[in-house]
């Protein structure tokens, strides 16, 4: 289990180091998830081990919003101030999202559709 974790933080260190030597604009932790991916993709399946490291990082997924929250209450003035562009924001992209989904949504369907 040890093993797995590390190989976890392997990734994200090793995403984090690309990240920033050639200056992507994509964070490093989602270089090295794409990083574990391709490793996945090549093993050819997700180890028994790493699963169940897995499951027990997501069970307790609540604990990382935790200081989120906390970032939330301590910036609450300067949220109350701009509450217009980030209530915005948050309907534009929700609504942005939902449209991209289901334009994709789609074309798979008509994709998946058997040719008369």
């Amino acid at each position: 289990m040890l093993s797995y974790i590390t190989v976890l933080l392997v990734c994200q260190l090793a995403g984090e180091v690309i990240a920033r030597l050639t200056g992507l604009p994509i964070p490093g932790p989602v270089v090295g998830m794409l990083l574990l991916f391709v490793g996945l993709v090549i093993k050819g399946g997700i180890p028994a081990e790493l699963e169940k490291v897995a499951n027990s990082l997501l069970s307790h997924l609540s604990l990382l919003f935790i200081p989120a929250g906390v970032g939330v209450m301590v910036h609450l003035k300067l949220i109350a101030q701009e509450w217009l562009p980030i209530s915005a924001s948050l309907v534009l992209s929700t609504a942005a999202t939902i449209a991209v989904t289901g334009w994709v949504m789609d074309r798979l369907a008509k994709r998946g559709e058997p040719k008369v």
